[in-house]
């Protein structure tokens, strides 16, 4: 049996606090690739959100946004992925004005590598979407914190993650 061009192994465990995260190459609302290698030395949070334009991905998006200066203090890049194409992402950030990027995960590499995906959004059998988690990496590129929402209706608590990047 031969495996499609398109198929990405399941990762064989979850990503958890103390592993080094996975690298991955994903395509911002420009088209241009984005490498979470090329922030060693920073602080990551990757906010996985299921889609854009929907109720509850819109005001976590808005929250890491207000709370942008808090986490940028801290040295800290937010990295919002969905698996959205570039150019829906690219006008739900320009409806929100956004200032950190979006980043699209059609492929769902980077939902895959760090168990992030939600099967059936919306009922729709078999789809899927990311998952809302959020996961800081420390500057040497480890794994410091990882929230998972018991289901994509769940927000993580802003604070907690301000607090985290600022500890």
């Amino acid at each position: 049996i031969q495996a499609s061009s398109n198929y990405r192994p399941r990762s064989p465990r979850m990503v958890k606090v103390g592993d080094t995260a996975p690298d991955f190459t994903l395509k911002n609302t420009h088209k241009e690739a984005v490498t979470l290698s090329d922030h060693h030395g920073k602080t990551v949070i990757i906010a996985f959100y299921p889609g854009a334009f929907t109720g509850v991905c819109d005001q976590e998006m808005c929250s890491f946004q207000e709370n942008l200066a808090k986490l940028n203090d801290c040295n800290a890049t937010v990295l919002g992925i969905s698996v959205d194409s570039p150019w829906a992402n690219a006008e739900f950030s320009r409806r929100y004005n956004l200032e950190f990027e979006l980043l699209s995960d059609l492929d769902r590499v980077a939902v895959e590598a760090y168990d992030a995906k939600f099967v059936g959004l919306g009922g729709i059998e078999g789809y899927v979407s990311a998952n809302r988690v959020v996961i800081i990496i420390d500057s040497e590129g480890t794994v410091q914190y990882r929230w998972v929402a018991e289901n994509p209706g769940v927000e993580p608590d802003y604070e907690e993650i301000v607090s985290f990047c600022s500890a």
